[in-house]
């Protein structure tokens, strides 16, 4: 993503629609009942569009999902379509209408660009890096209305990079979370817990809670 869209901007915009909109009362996009993708197809519309958000370098040289805009891990590899279809965010009924609506997105992009597009492949995956990213930017400018839904897809591809939210995060790091691992997240101690030598001001701010347990949490 470019500068216009920053991703601090993007999750500052997509926690407060959150907030006011479960993901699971999220409104799709008109053009998501424009027809049923195939399993492969949706799933590789959903990896193009994490890898827009959080480029990464190509899994196997023929991977048309994966642009390979950069290198090093992105939002796939990082697990960001696991993710998306985790039960506890509530995203996943909607995914093949977003999956399909991106498509139709795609289809009009291209016609106005005069581009040519694979029919053997999603219209979204068949677009070059360069032309995702700009449609990505239009369905983000925050003038649509169907931007919530645009948002919270794009931050779920964010989250997975930064936090694997999927998954126990003491766990997540200690495997090689591929997103964890390229922002260095500190290993935690033996227990699963994290501990520093200094405070983070440089002195301690406040006693403990005579009554806080032991793994940290107050009574």
């Amino acid at each position: 993503m470019t500068a216009e869209v920053s991703r601090r901007r993007l999750l500052q915009v997509v926690a407060a629609a959150v907030v006011a909109m479960p993901l699971t009362d999220l409104p799709l996009p008109r053009a998501a009942a424009s027809g049923e993708l195939s399993a492969d197809a949706e799933t590789a519309t959903l990896e193009a569009w994490s890898d827009t958000m959080v480029p990464g370098q190509k899994r196997w040289p023929g991977d048309r999902a994966v642009a390979g805009a950069t290198s090093g891990p992105g939002a796939v590899q990082a697990g960001a379509v696991d993710l998306m279809r985790f039960d506890a965010v509530g995203l996943g009924p909607a995914l093949p209408g977003l999956a399909a609506a991106l498509n139709v997105e795609a289809s009009r992009y291209a016609a106005a660009a005069g581009l040519p597009l694979d029919p053997a492949t999603p219209p979204f995956v068949g677009l070059s890096f360069p032309d995702r990213t700009a449609l990505a930017l239009e369905l983000l400018d925050g003038t649509r209305e169907d931007q919530v839904a645009w948002y919270a897809l794009a931050a779920v591809a964010m989250l997975a990079f930064h936090t694997a939210a999927h998954l126990d995060t003491a766990d997540a790091v200690r495997t090689g979370h591929p997103g964890l691992a390229w922002l260095r997240f500190p290993a935690p101690d033996a227990d699963g817990l994290w501990r520093y030598p200094d405070f983070s001001y440089r002195r301690k701010l406040a006693r403990t809670h005579p009554r806080t347990t032991r793994s940290g949490h107050p009574a």
